[in-house]
Protein backbone atom coordinates (compact mmCIF):
# COMPACT_ATOMS: atom_id res chain seq x y z
CA UNK A 1 0.00 0.00 0.00
CA UNK A 2 1.04 3.30 -0.73
CA UNK A 3 0.59 5.23 2.19
CA UNK A 4 1.04 2.94 5.30
CA UNK A 5 4.10 3.77 6.24
CA UNK A 6 4.80 7.77 5.79
CA UNK A 7 8.32 8.61 5.88
CA UNK A 8 8.77 12.74 6.30
CA UNK A 9 10.49 14.72 4.70
CA UNK A 10 11.99 18.32 5.02
CA UNK A 11 10.31 21.59 3.75
CA UNK A 12 13.22 21.99 1.69
CA UNK A 13 12.82 18.57 -0.36
CA UNK A 14 9.24 18.68 -0.31
CA UNK A 15 9.28 22.16 -2.56
CA UNK A 16 11.85 21.04 -4.75
CA UNK A 17 9.78 17.93 -5.38
CA UNK A 18 7.27 19.99 -6.89
CA UNK A 19 9.22 22.14 -8.75
CA UNK A 20 11.01 19.03 -10.25
CA UNK A 21 8.11 18.63 -12.16
CA UNK A 22 7.99 18.97 -15.66
CA UNK A 23 4.70 20.91 -15.05
CA UNK A 24 5.16 24.02 -16.87
CA UNK A 25 3.22 27.50 -18.31
CA UNK A 26 1.66 27.94 -22.27
CA UNK A 27 1.04 31.24 -23.82
CA UNK A 28 -2.34 33.11 -25.11
CA UNK A 29 -2.57 36.45 -26.66
CA UNK A 30 -5.12 38.77 -25.64
CA UNK A 31 -6.20 42.63 -26.45
CA UNK A 32 -4.05 45.20 -24.68
CA UNK A 33 -7.31 46.29 -22.62
CA UNK A 34 -8.10 43.30 -21.14
CA UNK A 35 -3.90 42.50 -20.17
CA UNK A 36 -4.66 44.04 -17.44
CA UNK A 37 -3.47 41.88 -13.51
CA UNK A 38 -2.08 39.29 -16.39
CA UNK A 39 1.42 37.77 -16.77
CA UNK A 40 3.85 38.70 -19.36
CA UNK A 41 4.77 35.46 -21.57
CA UNK A 42 7.77 36.95 -23.03
CA UNK A 43 10.72 39.55 -22.28
CA UNK A 44 9.43 43.15 -23.39
CA UNK A 45 12.75 44.28 -25.71
CA UNK A 46 12.15 47.88 -26.90
CA UNK A 47 12.28 47.63 -31.22
CA UNK A 48 13.43 51.62 -31.45
CA UNK A 49 14.81 54.33 -29.47
CA UNK A 50 12.14 56.47 -26.94
CA UNK A 51 11.68 58.94 -27.44
CA UNK A 52 12.46 58.08 -31.36
CA UNK A 53 13.76 62.04 -32.07
CA UNK A 54 14.86 64.40 -30.72
CA UNK A 55 12.20 66.58 -28.96
CA UNK A 56 11.13 69.68 -26.97
CA UNK A 57 10.06 68.47 -23.14
CA UNK A 58 8.63 72.33 -23.19
CA UNK A 59 6.76 74.88 -24.78
CA UNK A 60 9.58 77.17 -26.08
CA UNK A 61 11.20 78.57 -28.68
CA UNK A 62 13.83 76.41 -30.39
CA UNK A 63 17.06 78.11 -31.35
CA UNK A 64 20.57 78.36 -32.45
CA UNK A 65 22.35 78.96 -29.23
CA UNK A 66 24.92 80.46 -30.63
CA UNK A 67 22.73 83.45 -31.73
CA UNK A 68 22.83 84.23 -27.80
CA UNK A 69 26.05 83.99 -26.53
CA UNK A 70 26.63 87.94 -26.23
CA UNK A 71 22.52 87.98 -24.62
CA UNK A 72 22.53 89.78 -21.24
CA UNK A 73 19.86 91.65 -19.34
CA UNK A 74 21.24 95.01 -20.45
CA UNK A 75 21.83 93.80 -23.85
CA UNK A 76 19.06 91.64 -25.42
CA UNK A 77 19.44 89.89 -28.45
CA UNK A 78 16.64 89.40 -31.12
CA UNK A 79 15.33 86.66 -32.89
CA UNK A 80 13.32 85.96 -35.71
CA UNK A 81 10.00 83.51 -35.27
CA UNK A 82 9.96 81.51 -38.51
CA UNK A 83 7.49 79.13 -37.69
CA UNK A 84 5.46 77.49 -35.70
CA UNK A 85 5.25 73.45 -34.61
CA UNK A 86 3.20 71.55 -32.25
CA UNK A 87 3.67 68.09 -31.12
CA UNK A 88 3.16 65.51 -34.37
CA UNK A 89 4.32 68.08 -36.99
CA UNK A 90 7.59 68.44 -38.27
CA UNK A 91 9.03 72.52 -39.33
CA UNK A 92 9.36 72.43 -43.08
CA UNK A 93 12.01 75.52 -42.91
CA UNK A 94 15.45 75.31 -41.39
CA UNK A 95 16.69 79.11 -39.31
CA UNK A 96 19.46 81.12 -40.35
CA UNK A 97 21.22 83.50 -38.18
CA UNK A 98 19.09 85.27 -35.51
CA UNK A 99 15.90 83.29 -36.75
CA UNK A 100 13.79 80.68 -34.00
CA UNK A 101 10.65 78.24 -34.40
CA UNK A 102 8.00 78.26 -32.02
CA UNK A 103 7.86 74.90 -30.73
CA UNK A 104 5.38 72.72 -28.36
CA UNK A 105 6.07 70.17 -26.07
CA UNK A 106 6.90 66.84 -27.70
CA UNK A 107 7.59 68.30 -31.12
CA UNK A 108 10.45 67.24 -33.32
CA UNK A 109 13.61 69.25 -32.81
CA UNK A 110 13.95 71.34 -36.03
CA UNK A 111 17.02 71.17 -38.43
CA UNK A 112 19.45 73.68 -37.43
CA UNK A 113 18.90 74.25 -34.10
CA UNK A 114 20.41 72.55 -30.87
CA UNK A 115 18.43 74.55 -27.73
CA UNK A 116 15.00 75.38 -26.27
CA UNK A 117 14.50 78.21 -24.83
CA UNK A 118 11.36 77.89 -22.76
CA UNK A 119 8.15 80.08 -23.74
CA UNK A 120 8.60 81.86 -19.74
CA UNK A 121 12.30 83.21 -20.31
CA UNK A 122 11.51 85.14 -23.86
CA UNK A 123 9.28 88.58 -24.13
CA UNK A 124 7.24 88.06 -27.50
CA UNK A 125 7.35 91.13 -29.46
CA UNK A 126 5.67 92.24 -33.00
CA UNK A 127 7.02 94.10 -36.13
CA UNK A 128 5.06 94.94 -39.08
CA UNK A 129 3.24 91.64 -38.43
CA UNK A 130 6.53 89.51 -37.90
CA UNK A 131 6.97 88.15 -34.32
CA UNK A 132 10.50 88.47 -32.79
CA UNK A 133 11.07 87.45 -29.40
CA UNK A 134 13.92 89.31 -26.82
CA UNK A 135 16.39 86.47 -25.24
CA UNK A 136 18.61 88.56 -22.10
CA UNK A 137 20.51 85.32 -20.98
CA UNK A 138 23.05 82.64 -23.07
CA UNK A 139 21.50 79.51 -23.69
CA UNK A 140 23.92 76.47 -24.23
CA UNK A 141 23.78 73.97 -26.71
CA UNK A 142 21.44 71.11 -25.73
CA UNK A 143 19.90 73.26 -23.21
CA UNK A 144 16.26 71.71 -22.86
CA UNK A 145 16.31 68.83 -25.62
CA UNK A 146 15.04 65.44 -25.18
CA UNK A 147 17.24 63.51 -26.79
CA UNK A 148 16.69 60.49 -28.88
CA UNK A 149 16.91 57.09 -26.77
CA UNK A 150 17.53 59.35 -23.49
CA UNK A 151 14.65 57.24 -22.09
CA UNK A 152 15.30 53.54 -23.42
CA UNK A 153 17.41 52.47 -26.32
CA UNK A 154 16.38 50.07 -29.15
CA UNK A 155 17.39 46.30 -27.96
CA UNK A 156 16.93 47.05 -24.46
CA UNK A 157 15.11 44.70 -22.28
CA UNK A 158 12.22 46.60 -20.47
CA UNK A 159 10.59 43.94 -18.53
CA UNK A 160 10.93 40.84 -18.01
CA UNK A 161 8.63 37.57 -18.97
CA UNK A 162 6.39 37.17 -15.99
CA UNK A 163 5.90 40.52 -14.87
CA UNK A 164 2.49 41.30 -13.43
CA UNK A 165 0.86 43.75 -16.21
CA UNK A 166 0.40 46.93 -14.37
CA UNK A 167 -0.72 50.34 -15.60
CA UNK A 168 2.74 51.37 -16.22
CA UNK A 169 3.82 48.12 -17.82
CA UNK A 170 0.39 48.50 -20.27
CA UNK A 171 1.89 51.81 -21.19
CA UNK A 172 4.92 50.38 -22.38
CA UNK A 173 3.21 47.39 -24.37
CA UNK A 174 1.02 50.60 -26.16
CA UNK A 175 4.55 52.86 -26.39
CA UNK A 176 5.97 49.86 -28.28
CA UNK A 177 2.90 48.83 -30.57
CA UNK A 178 1.45 45.91 -28.33
CA UNK A 179 -2.57 45.84 -29.73
CA UNK A 180 -2.15 42.34 -28.89
CA UNK A 181 -0.62 40.71 -25.80
CA UNK A 182 1.56 37.77 -25.41
CA UNK A 183 0.29 36.38 -21.79
CA UNK A 184 0.82 33.23 -19.54
CA UNK A 185 -2.45 31.22 -20.11
CA UNK A 186 -3.67 30.84 -16.12
CA UNK A 187 -3.62 27.73 -14.91
CA UNK A 188 -7.28 26.46 -13.81
CA UNK A 189 -7.30 24.98 -10.50
CA UNK A 190 -10.06 22.44 -9.45
CA UNK A 191 -10.78 22.82 -5.76
CA UNK A 192 -12.54 19.87 -3.67
CA UNK A 193 -13.67 20.04 0.15
CA UNK A 194 -13.77 16.26 1.93
CA UNK A 195 -16.26 15.96 5.17
CA UNK A 196 -20.01 15.93 5.97
CA UNK A 197 -19.02 17.83 8.67
CA UNK A 198 -18.65 20.70 6.28
CA UNK A 199 -21.58 23.44 6.00
CA UNK A 200 -21.71 26.09 3.54
CA UNK A 201 -21.53 29.35 4.61
CA UNK A 202 -25.20 30.11 3.74
CA UNK A 203 -25.98 27.32 5.96
CA UNK A 204 -27.14 27.84 9.74
CA UNK A 205 -24.77 25.93 12.28
CA UNK A 206 -25.66 22.32 13.21
CA UNK A 207 -24.51 20.32 16.11
CA UNK A 208 -21.32 18.54 15.42
CA UNK A 209 -20.44 20.89 12.15
CA UNK A 210 -18.86 23.76 11.06
CA UNK A 211 -18.76 26.16 7.91
CA UNK A 212 -16.91 25.14 5.07
CA UNK A 213 -13.59 28.05 5.35
CA UNK A 214 -11.02 26.13 3.57
CA UNK A 215 -13.13 26.72 -0.40
CA UNK A 216 -12.83 30.28 0.08
CA UNK A 217 -9.87 30.68 1.63
CA UNK A 218 -8.04 28.67 -1.13
CA UNK A 219 -10.23 30.02 -3.43
CA UNK A 220 -8.87 33.62 -2.73
CA UNK A 221 -5.31 32.31 -2.53
CA UNK A 222 -5.45 30.89 -6.11
CA UNK A 223 -6.37 34.15 -7.79
CA UNK A 224 -4.22 36.05 -5.50
CA UNK A 225 -1.14 33.84 -7.25
CA UNK A 226 -2.53 34.65 -10.67
CA UNK A 227 -4.69 31.34 -11.28
CA UNK A 228 -8.38 31.00 -12.12
CA UNK A 229 -10.13 28.89 -9.00
CA UNK A 230 -12.83 26.09 -10.09
CA UNK A 231 -14.99 24.73 -6.76
CA UNK A 232 -16.43 21.48 -7.59
CA UNK A 233 -17.91 21.16 -4.27
CA UNK A 234 -18.12 18.79 -1.38
CA UNK A 235 -16.90 15.04 -1.94
CA UNK A 236 -18.68 12.70 -0.76
CA UNK A 237 -17.59 9.86 2.20
CA UNK A 238 -18.07 7.67 -0.61
CA UNK A 239 -14.91 6.09 -1.70
CA UNK A 240 -16.16 5.39 -5.60
CA UNK A 241 -18.11 8.38 -5.97
CA UNK A 242 -15.31 10.19 -4.68
CA UNK A 243 -12.98 8.94 -7.17
CA UNK A 244 -15.16 8.95 -10.14
CA UNK A 245 -15.67 13.08 -8.96
CA UNK A 246 -11.99 13.72 -8.64
CA UNK A 247 -10.87 11.86 -11.96
CA UNK A 248 -13.92 13.53 -13.96
CA UNK A 249 -12.51 17.15 -12.54
CA UNK A 250 -9.00 16.36 -13.27
CA UNK A 251 -10.20 16.42 -17.43
CA UNK A 252 -10.84 19.47 -16.56
CA UNK A 253 -8.25 21.16 -14.91
CA UNK A 254 -4.34 22.05 -14.67
CA UNK A 255 -3.79 21.70 -11.24
CA UNK A 256 -6.62 19.63 -8.62
CA UNK A 257 -6.64 20.77 -4.70
CA UNK A 258 -8.20 18.68 -2.02
CA UNK A 259 -8.88 19.84 1.39
CA UNK A 260 -9.04 16.96 4.00
CA UNK A 261 -9.01 13.68 3.15
CA UNK A 262 -5.54 12.84 3.42
CA UNK A 263 -4.81 11.49 7.18
CA UNK A 264 -4.98 7.65 7.61
CA UNK A 265 -8.39 7.40 9.29
CA UNK A 266 -11.08 5.32 8.08
CA UNK A 267 -12.86 8.21 6.15
CA UNK A 268 -10.11 9.41 4.48
CA UNK A 269 -10.33 8.38 1.16
CA UNK A 270 -8.04 10.23 -1.17
CA UNK A 271 -3.98 8.04 -0.56
CA UNK A 272 -6.45 5.02 -2.07
CA UNK A 273 -7.77 6.86 -4.54
CA UNK A 274 -4.31 8.42 -5.99
CA UNK A 275 -3.68 4.46 -5.90
CA UNK A 276 -6.39 3.65 -7.88
CA UNK A 277 -5.14 6.83 -10.25
CA UNK A 278 -2.07 5.34 -11.05
CA UNK A 279 -0.88 8.49 -9.85
CA UNK A 280 2.59 9.40 -8.43
CA UNK A 281 2.84 10.28 -4.92
CA UNK A 282 5.95 12.91 -4.92
CA UNK A 283 5.26 12.86 -0.77
CA UNK A 284 2.55 12.09 2.19
CA UNK A 285 4.34 13.71 5.36
CA UNK A 286 6.62 17.04 5.23
CA UNK A 287 8.20 17.91 8.71
CA UNK A 288 6.30 20.37 9.28
CA UNK A 289 3.21 21.97 11.59
CA UNK A 290 0.70 22.73 11.01
CA UNK A 291 0.07 20.33 7.87
CA UNK A 292 2.76 17.48 8.53
CA UNK A 293 -0.18 15.26 6.23
CA UNK A 294 0.55 17.52 3.10
CA UNK A 295 0.05 15.00 0.09
CA UNK A 296 1.40 16.16 -3.61
CA UNK A 297 1.19 13.97 -6.59
CA UNK A 298 0.97 13.69 -10.48
CA UNK A 299 -1.23 12.73 -12.98
CA UNK A 300 -0.60 12.38 -16.10
CA UNK A 301 0.96 16.19 -16.06
CA UNK A 302 -1.61 16.96 -13.66
CA UNK A 303 -1.05 17.82 -9.94
CA UNK A 304 -3.09 17.34 -7.06
CA UNK A 305 -2.62 18.77 -3.92
CA UNK A 306 -4.15 17.19 -1.03
CA UNK A 307 -4.26 19.75 1.36
CA UNK A 308 -4.61 19.23 5.30
CA UNK A 309 -8.81 19.74 5.98
CA UNK A 310 -7.46 22.07 9.03
CA UNK A 311 -7.40 25.70 8.00
CA UNK A 312 -3.88 27.41 9.43
CA UNK A 313 -2.68 23.82 7.82
CA UNK A 314 -4.54 24.50 4.35
CA UNK A 315 -3.47 27.90 3.78
CA UNK A 316 0.09 26.98 4.99
CA UNK A 317 0.25 24.05 2.67
CA UNK A 318 -0.91 26.34 -0.37
CA UNK A 319 1.97 28.93 0.34
CA UNK A 320 4.28 26.37 0.53
CA UNK A 321 4.20 24.12 -2.45
CA UNK A 322 0.89 25.00 -4.57
CA UNK A 323 1.81 28.72 -5.50
CA UNK A 324 5.36 28.65 -6.62
CA UNK A 325 4.58 26.13 -8.97
CA UNK A 326 1.81 28.27 -10.07
CA UNK A 327 3.64 31.10 -10.20
CA UNK A 328 6.43 29.31 -12.63
CA UNK A 329 3.36 28.50 -14.92
CA UNK A 330 2.89 32.13 -14.87
CA UNK A 331 6.75 32.43 -16.19
CA UNK A 332 7.41 34.52 -13.14
CA UNK A 333 11.37 34.49 -12.36
CA UNK A 334 10.54 35.00 -8.19
CA UNK A 335 7.87 32.14 -7.83
CA UNK A 336 8.68 31.92 -3.99
CA UNK A 337 7.73 34.21 -1.27
CA UNK A 338 10.19 36.90 -0.06
CA UNK A 339 12.18 36.07 2.81
CA UNK A 340 13.64 38.49 5.71
CA UNK A 341 14.73 38.50 9.28
CA UNK A 342 12.96 39.54 12.23
CA UNK A 343 12.68 39.79 15.95
CA UNK A 344 10.44 37.71 18.26
CA UNK A 345 8.01 39.79 20.70
CA UNK A 346 7.10 36.10 22.22
CA UNK A 347 8.34 32.95 23.76
CA UNK A 348 8.23 29.72 21.77
CA UNK A 349 9.16 27.31 24.27
CA UNK A 350 7.95 24.14 23.83
CA UNK A 351 10.55 22.15 21.16
CA UNK A 352 8.90 20.74 18.56
CA UNK A 353 10.40 18.12 16.11
CA UNK A 354 9.42 19.86 13.24
CA UNK A 355 9.70 23.52 11.50
CA UNK A 356 7.09 25.45 12.72
CA UNK A 357 5.42 28.17 10.51
CA UNK A 358 3.58 30.63 12.70
CA UNK A 359 1.07 32.62 11.04
CA UNK A 360 2.26 36.25 12.37
CA UNK A 361 1.97 40.09 12.54
CA UNK A 362 4.98 41.76 11.56
CA UNK A 363 5.77 45.61 12.71
CA UNK A 364 8.84 47.72 11.65
CA UNK A 365 10.36 49.97 14.18
CA UNK A 366 13.86 51.98 14.15
CA UNK A 367 14.92 49.80 10.83
CA UNK A 368 13.46 46.46 12.11
CA UNK A 369 11.20 43.98 12.08
CA UNK A 370 9.62 42.74 15.37
CA UNK A 371 6.87 39.46 14.67
CA UNK A 372 4.36 38.24 17.16
CA UNK A 373 1.60 35.53 16.41
CA UNK A 374 -1.64 36.56 15.13
CA UNK A 375 -3.88 34.18 17.23
CA UNK A 376 -3.75 30.48 18.05
CA UNK A 377 -0.49 28.51 16.81
CA UNK A 378 -2.82 25.35 16.41
CA UNK A 379 -3.50 23.85 12.43
CA UNK A 380 -7.43 24.13 12.90
CA UNK A 381 -7.00 28.04 14.02
CA UNK A 382 -9.20 30.17 11.16
CA UNK A 383 -8.70 33.33 13.07
CA UNK A 384 -4.81 33.25 12.91
CA UNK A 385 -5.20 33.87 8.92
CA UNK A 386 -7.16 36.82 9.04
CA UNK A 387 -4.15 39.63 10.22
CA UNK A 388 -1.18 37.36 9.66
CA UNK A 389 0.88 38.81 7.05
CA UNK A 390 3.69 36.41 7.57
CA UNK A 391 5.23 32.87 8.55
CA UNK A 392 7.80 32.89 11.26
CA UNK A 393 9.90 29.76 10.36
CA UNK A 394 11.16 28.15 13.49
CA UNK A 395 13.21 25.34 12.98
CA UNK A 396 12.91 21.84 14.33
CA UNK A 397 15.09 20.21 16.03
CA UNK A 398 15.91 22.94 18.72
CA UNK A 399 15.17 23.75 22.90
CA UNK A 400 12.29 26.25 21.71
CA UNK A 401 12.77 30.29 21.06
CA UNK A 402 12.29 33.02 23.23
CA UNK A 403 11.34 36.73 22.68
CA UNK A 404 14.60 38.38 20.86
CA UNK A 405 15.68 35.54 19.03
CA UNK A 406 15.65 36.80 15.41
CA UNK A 407 14.28 34.20 12.70
CA UNK A 408 12.95 33.66 9.39
CA UNK A 409 10.20 35.34 8.23
CA UNK A 410 8.47 34.23 4.72
CA UNK A 411 6.43 37.67 4.57
CA UNK A 412 2.53 36.72 2.52
CA UNK A 413 1.90 40.05 1.50
CA UNK A 414 2.98 43.72 0.45
CA UNK A 415 1.01 47.00 2.29
CA UNK A 416 1.69 50.62 2.07
CA UNK A 417 2.41 52.77 4.95
CA UNK A 418 0.23 54.36 7.29
CA UNK A 419 1.88 57.48 7.02
CA UNK A 420 3.74 60.14 4.49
Amino acid sequence: MMVERRKPITVEEAVQKVMNLSYEGSLETIPLEQSDGRHLGVALVADHDVPPFDRSPYDGFAIRAEDTYEASKDSPVLLKVIEEIGAGTVASKIPEKNEAIRIMTGAAIPEGTNAVIMLELVQEMEEEEQPFIQVKRKVGKGDNLSLRGEDTQEGTVLIEEGTRITPGVKALLATFGYADVPVARKPEVGIFATGTELLNPEEALQPGKIRNSNSPMIEGQVKDAGATPLYFGKLEDDFETCYSSIKTALNKVDILITTGGVSVGDYDYLPAIYEKLGATVLFNKVGMRPGSVTTVAEWNGKLLFGLSGNPSACFVGFELFTRPIIRRALFSKYPYRQKSKGELLTDFPKPNPFTRFVRTRTEEKDGRIYVKPTGLDKSGSVTSLAEANAFAVLPGGTRGFAAGDTVELLHLREEGSATW
